[in-house]
């Protein structure tokens, strides 16, 4: 698989959609995860966009930050949407466990059913996959009907 790839926008979150996918350049991130992140501002554009990709006929997850506990990277109702073909937008964590809820998410769209994800420094899995900032964060993964 490929590496993963993170669109960027040179701080500018108005890049139209397919020129981020255009400029997605190759990031450090989950060896063999081939991701590409376009650049939006705020959680409201998140959702627009999960819309507009699932109007046009994408199978989409959306991931929902619905508790946090201690130092949480994201506050509570961040979102982030994935399509099937791992192109995803917004964040749940600062970058933190979105290699994760990116795999959990195709996991959600081939049962067709949510699912709830919890990532803390207690738990085993949270050092691997980057959550290591004392707090623990619930994620909440929706398949769009």
């Amino acid at each position: 698989m490929p590496a993963a790839r993170f669109a960027s926008s040179g701080g500018n979150p108005s890049l139209p959609q397919a020129d981020a996918e255009a400029s997605a350049q190759p990031a450090s991130g989950a060896p063999g995860e081939p991701m590409t992140q376009t650049p939006v501002s705020t959680d409201a554009d998140v959702i627009h966009v999960a819309r507009e990709w699932h109007d046009a006929g994408h199978a989409v997850v959306l991931a929902t930050v619905v508790e946090t506990w201690g130092s949480a990277p994201r506050r509570v109702g961040s979102h982030l949407a994935i399509r099937r073909d791992q192109l995803f937008v917004g964040s749940v964590s600062g970058g933190c466990v979105e290699g994760d809820v990116v795999r959990n998410a195709l996991q959600v769209l081939e049962a067709g059913r949510g699912r709830m994800l919890e990532y803390g420094v207690t738990n085993e899995d949270a050092w691997e996959v980057g959550l290591a900032c004392g707090g623990r964060i619930r994620v909440w993964l929706e398949p769009l009907a």
